[in-house]
C-alpha cells in the first residue's frame, strides 16, 4: 500500500479521495462522449462511496445494470453481505488476498486504470482506498470462425483464425495439447496498446532461432502494430528482397504443423492471420492439403506447382526472347503461325508483352479492390473485352494474349499469395533481359535470382534449405513426397521427438 503523502495531484498513484480520481480521469478522457463515470454508495446507510468508470460503447449491457451489485461479488461469504462489511475489512481482503471474481484484477496506479478502461474493462474506485478493481466486461462484436478465405481446401479442417487473439490461441491449444507449447504476450504501441503474442514448442524450436527472433522484436514495443504483417520487416534480414521471409496462414492445423516442425508463430489482436517464421522457400510451394490426400496425388500436385512456378516466372520473357532472337528454335509450323498472328502488330514483342502484362495487373487489382459481388464479374468481362479488343485493334497478337493468360493462371496455382507477388515483381526484369540479351539475359537473371536465394537467410537459417546447403534426407518432403508412414520416420522428426522427450 502506497504512502498517503504520495496523494497529490499530478502523481500516477490512485488517490484516496474519490473526487481527485474523478478529476484526473476527466482530464485524461476529455471530449470522450462515450465515457461513463457512475458514482454509487454501499454499506450501512449507504455511507460509503465508489465510482465505476467504463466506455459505454465497449462494456456489456448487463454490467451497466449490475454495477451496484459488483461490490457483493467481491466480498467473500465469510464476511457477510455487503451492507454489513466495513470498508476497512473489504480493503484488507482485497489488498492481502486478492479478489473473489476470476475476471477481476487489482490495479495499483492510474496508468493501469486508464489502460484497462481503454481495453474495454469496467474499473471501480473506492473512496478511501488507493487501489482499484478492473472487470473484463468488453462487449465488442467479433467474427465467427468460418472457412479460410485465402487457403481453402477440399479435404481437411475448414475452420480459420479470426480477429480475436484469445480465440485463436484457444484453437491452437485445442489442437496441440502439450505443456511444451510456450506462449509469450506483450503490449505494443504507445497509443494503440495492441496485444501481441508469439509461441513456440519447447524442444522442437532451435534455441538460436528463438534468441534471434526475440532480439529482432525487442524494440517493437513502441511501434504501432496494426496488423501482424507489420512484424515481418522487423524479423527480415533482407527487407528489399522480393521473396517473402515469413509465411502467413489462417489455418490452425497449419500453425500446429509448423510448431511441431520447430517454427515460431506470432499473432496480434485484431489480425486474422498468423505469421510463421523462419520462412523457407519450398514451404511456399506446399499446401496443408498435401498431407490430407493420397501420396501419389500429392506428388503430382507438387510437380504441377513447380511447373506453375516456372511458367509464372519465365513464360513471358521466354516468348519475347524466342520471337526476338532465337526464332530458329521454334518449330517451323509454329513459327509460321506466330508470324501470321503478328502480322500488322506495330510493336515489338517486348512492348506488346509489357502492355498486356500491365493491363492484366490492372484487371487483377481492380478485381481485388472492387466489392466482391461485382469484382469477379468486372475482372472476367474486362479480360475478355480488352483481350478481344486488343487483338482486333492490332495492339496484341492472340499468342501474346494466351501467354499472358497462362502466366496469370500459373501464378494463381501457387498456394501462398506472397510468393505470387514475388514472381510478379521478378517477371518484368526478366522480360527486359530477354528483350535485350535473349536467352543469355534470361539465364543471367535466373542465375542472379538463384544466387540471391542461396545466400538469403531468415532468422539466421538458410532460406533455400535443404537444397543450399544440400541435405538429401530432407528432400523427401520438398520436390517429391514419400508416403507419410516413412516421412514420419525421417531423421528430422526423430530428432524433434527425442528433443521433446528430453524436456519432460
Amino acid at each position: 500500500m502506497r504512502n498517503s503523502q504520495q496523494n497529490r495531484p499530478g502523481s500516477n498513484v490512485i488517490f484516496k479521495q474519490l473526487e481527485l480520481n474523478r478529476s484526473e480521469l476527466e482530464q485524461q478522457f476529455a471530449d470522450c462522449a462515450d465515457l461513463v463515470m457512475a458514482c454509487w454508495s454501499y454499506g450501512p446507510g449507504m455511507a460509503y462511496h465508489a465510482m465505476s468508470v467504463y466506455f459505454d460503447t465497449m462494456v456489456e449491457r448487463q454490467h451497466r445494470d449490475e454495477m451496484k451489485q459488483t461490490l457483493q461479488d467481491l466480498v467473500p461469504h465469510q464476511l457477510g453481505a455487503a451492507s454489513t462489511v466495513l470498508p476497512e475489512q473489504l480493503f484488507r481482503f482485497l489488498g492481502n488476498h486478492g479478489v473473489t471474481s476470476k475476471h477481476a484484477i487489482l490495479l495499483h496506479s492510474l496508468e493501469e486504470a486508464v489502460q484497462h478502461i481503454t481495453q474495454g474493462s469496467l474499473v471501480i474506485f473506492f473512496d478511501g482506498w488507493q487501489h482499484a478493481i478492473s472487470y473484463q466486461a468488453s462487449d465488442m462484436m467479433k467474427r465467427q470462425t468460418s472457412e479460410p478465405i485465402t487457403e481453402p481446401v477440399v479435404q481437411g479442417p475448414h475452420d480459420s483464425t479470426i480477429e480475436d487473439l484469445q480465440t485463436n490461441i484457444g484453437m491452437i491449444r485445442n489442437l496441440l495439447r502439450s505443456p511444451r507449447l510456450k506462449l509469450v504476450t506483450m503490449t505494443v504501441g504507445a497509443e494503440s496498446r495492441r496485444l501481441l503474442a508469439y509461441a513456440y514448442l519447447e524442444g522442437a524450436v532451435n534455441p538460436e532461432v528463438l534468441s534471434k527472433f526475440q532480439a529482432c522484436i525487442q524494440d517493437v514495443e513502441q511501434e504501432e502494430i496494426m496488423e501482424i504483417s507489420y512484424l515481418e520487416e522487423w524479423i527480415s534480414e533482407s527487407v528489399y528482397s522480393p521473396f517473402p521471409q515469413a509465411r502467413y496462414t489462417e489455418r490452425p492445423d497449419t500453425v500446429v504443423a509448423s510448431l511441431l516442425d520447430g517454427k515460431i508463430i506470432a499473432l496480434a489482436n485484431g489480425s486474422p492471420t498468423v505469421l510463421i517464421c523462419p520462412g523457407n522457400f519450398f514451404e511456399f510451394l506446399t499446401s496443408s492439403e498435401d498431407y490430407y490426400q493420397r501420396t501419389l496425388f500429392s506428388l503430382l500436385i507438387r510437380i504441377l506447382r513447380i511447373g506453375a512456378f516456372f511458367i509464372a516466372l519465365m513464360l513471358p520473357s521466354t516468348y519475347v526472347a524466342l520471337s526476338t532472337f532465337h526464332s530458329e528454335l521454334i518449330p517451323t509450323v509454329l513459327l509460321l503461325a506466330i508470324l501470321d498472328t503478328r502480322e500488322g502488330i506495330p510493336f515489338p514483342a517486348f512492348i506488346e508483352a509489357l502492355i498486356m502484362e500491365i493491363f492484366f495487373e490492372l484487371l487483377r487489382e481492380a478485381g481485388i479492390r472492387l466489392p466482391r459481388p461485382i469484382g469477379s464479374a468486372v475482372s472476367i468481362v474486362g479480360a475478355l473485352v480488352i483481350g478481344q479488343a486488343a487483338i482486333q485493334a492490332k495492339i496484341a497478337s492472340p499468342v501474346m494474349v494466351i501467354v499472358v493468360a497462362l502466366t496469370g493462371i500459373a501464378s494463381f496455382a501457387l498456394p501462398q499469395y506472397s510468393m505470387a507477388i514475388a514472381l510478379r515483381i521478378l517477371r518484368f526484369p526478366l522480360m527486359v533481359l530477354g528483350a535485350t540479351l535473349g536467352g543469355l539475359g534470361i539465364m543471367i537473371g535466373f542465375l542472379l535470382a538463384l544466387l540471391h536465394l542461396c545466400t538469403l537467410r531468415s532468422l539466421g537459417q538458410p532460406y533455400f534449405a535443404p537444397t543450399a546447403p544440400l541435405d538429401i534426407r530432407q528432400l523427401r518432403d520438398i520436390a517429391i513426397m514419400i508416403p507419410r508412414k516413412l516421412l514420419m520416420r525421417s531423421p528430422r522428426n526423430r530428432h524433434l521427438h527425442r528433443a521433446g522427450r528430453g524436456t519432460q
